[in-house]
């Protein structure tokens, strides 16, 4: 099976993208976000004729929702995802992270009950307020948020499902309350918040295996293993040289076009969500696109392969893209590359110097 075209198909990468940034997004399960500006190009990658204010007019009209559901790292979720993902996900994390943060920072219950009437008292009535002015209120209640005391008191309460953030403040974001921001946010029982998120993940991340799916979620493995028997009819397994992997069950056969490139943001999906990149990646590149301390660099992928790094930069209104690839590239490569480079360009509606 060609593992990375099935990928790019699944993960509307290539072929049809989505008419909506909300639908990508739902359809993706979450996408990481913590490079704010990367992760609205991985949403505008999978939808339809997208540029960037597209995709912060779906997050200011509250389809799209930023938070911390998994792994205590950003993602962007559906709307009416938010919730269940966070009672499913965030309770072994933030029982995994309380010890830690009280010996050290002093962050204990009380502290986190405190800050949550604080935000509630200030946010509600469909109020947003930039992260400076979310630190005033703590500071002016003797909450010190020195130290990334801040920080994890913003992140804590967000995996609580008490706030998450709004839309953008010129270049600040915002944080408001989820019950207000995203009033349709639905919960599930445990059992169908597992079967839901195995169904998600694998339809649109598969070929996926079982620790792929345990390093994007963050569940144990017993959780997981459970939540793939409970998905049912919508993943199918499949044996591939060797190794067990789970795919959407009804995916039609990939058929392999002209030679494609695109330019993938940091942290996307298609590099970020899987514990075993090998498919995609050549291991021996595997500190140029993660060279420590939690970085993902912008890739090139060449033909369903990471090729490359690449970097962007903004100089009297013209968009220069910098392609690092690992190996020269042929005629019809650097056409393909072109080619990614011109849609991003239309995406931040910049004109392009390659």
């Amino acid at each position: 099976m060609d593992i990375p075209h099935h990928r790019l198909r699944n993960q509307h990468i290539s072929g049809a993208a989505f008419e909506k940034p909300g639908e990508a997004v739902k359809w993706m399960g979450a996408v990481q976000a913590q490079d704010y500006l990367g992760a609205l190009w991985a949403v505008g990658l999978r939808t339809e004729n997208a540029t960037r204010e597209v995709i912060e007019k779906a997050i200011a009209e509250k389809t799209i929702v930023r938070t911390w559901p998994m792994r205590r790292t950003l993602h962007f979720v559906a709307a009416e995802d938010a919730r269940w993902m966070l009672e499913l996900l965030t309770p072994r994390i933030v029982a995994g992270s309380a010890g830690r943060l009280h010996r050290h920072l002093g962050l204990d219950e009380a502290t986190f009950a405190r800050s949550k009437r604080l935000f509630i008292r200030a946010l509600e009535g469909g109020r947003q307020l930039a992260r400076g002015a979310m630190y005033g209120l703590l500071e002016r209640a003797n909450i010190s948020t020195e130290g990334g005391r801040g920080l994890h008191i913003l992140c804590r309460l967000a995996q609580d499902g008490v706030i998450c953030f709004g839309a953008r403040e010129g270049k600040q974001p915002t944080f408001a309350l989820l019950e207000e921001w995203a009033p349709g946010a639905r919960t599930m029982a445990r059992d169908e918040a597992l079967a839901e998120l195995a169904g998600r993940y694998f339809t649109s991340h598969g070929p996926a295996k079982l620790q792929d799916f345990v390093w994007w979620s963050g569940l144990t493995v017993a959780d997981a293993r459970a939540a793939i028997k409970m998905a049912g009819p919508r993943i199918a397994e499949e044996t591939i040289d060797g190794q067990t992997y789970w795919l959407p069950s009804s995916a039609p056969p990939v058929k392999r076009g002209a030679l494609a490139s695109y330019l993938l943001p940091p942290f996307d999906e298609y590099t970020v969500a899987y514990k075993d990149r090998s498919a995609v990646l050549d291991p021996s590149y595997t500190r140029r696109i993660n060279p420590g301390n939690g970085v993902f660099s912008p890739t090139i992928v060449m033909d369903g392969r990471i090729a490359g790094i690449w970097k962007r930069e903004i100089r009297k209104g013209e968009l220069i893209i910098s392609p690092e690839p690992f190996s020269r590239l042929t005629a019809p490569e650097m056409r393909a590359l072109a080619a990614a480079a011109s849609r991003y360009g239309r995406f931040i509606g910049a004109p392009l110097a390659l």
